[in-house]
């Protein structure tokens, strides 16, 4: 016999939480992908997170509070996969950093579609949400600084802003452009020196 008690639905009450937030904001991500930012609710979170709704409101004390969390998880996940792609590639010819870039805009379709949906969800949300535009800009600055140090300042812009439309255009299109095709475009940026 069980020495836990249970709820009426089964589950053991929590009396001592410390990562509840943290699982909170974790399933904002999984809701914006799933739903969109429009999508996001209070009372689905809870039941997702396996919460209560007053902890959501506790936590997050309003629906943009929760877009705010899921927006710097994000940044903060994105830094940390730049710094280290940036490790990994620093000392790549332009071909390998070429074909680099095209498997990481591949990435964006396949096996990481979900969170580049939540990363370009959470960046559109700051074109009408002031209090966004530091954080989503974050995730530009971090791209530009990784890369910098790869290929200098000029070619690390233009290459996140490539990055940025090629995703996009991938992730929306019926069907994703054949990696030679991805190729040729950061081929030509890579390659590209500033007048």
């Amino acid at each position: 016999m069980s020495s836990h008690k249970t709820t009426a639905t089964g589950r053991r009450p929590r009396r001592h939480d410390p990562d509840r937030a943290e699982r909170i904001a974790e399933v904002v991500e999984e809701l914006i992908a799933e739903r969109g930012i429009e999508g996001l609710s209070h009372r689905a979170i809870a039941e997702r997170a396996d919460v209560s709704l007053s902890s959501t409101t506790y936590h997050f004390k309003d629906r943009e509070a929760l877009i705010r969390a899921g927006l710097q998880r994000t940044a903060d996940r994105f830094a940390e996969y730049m710094a280290g792609w940036a490790a990994e590639h620093a000392h790549d010819t332009p071909a390998q950093l070429t074909d680099a870039l095209t498997d990481a805009v591949l990435y964006c379709c396949g096996e990481g579609r979900t969170a580049s949906t939540v990363e370009y969800e959470l960046f559109l949300a700051a074109l009408r949400r002031p209090e966004l535009r530091d954080t989503a800009a974050r995730l530009e600055q971090e791209g530009t600084a990784a890369m910098t140090p790869v290929v200098g300042p000029v070619a690390a812009a233009a290459i996140q802003a490539v990055m940025n439309g090629l995703c996009l255009q991938a992730m929306t299109s019926p069907a994703p452009p054949a990696r030679a095709e991805i190729r040729q475009v950061i081929a030509y940026v890579v390659d590209a020196k500033p007048a």
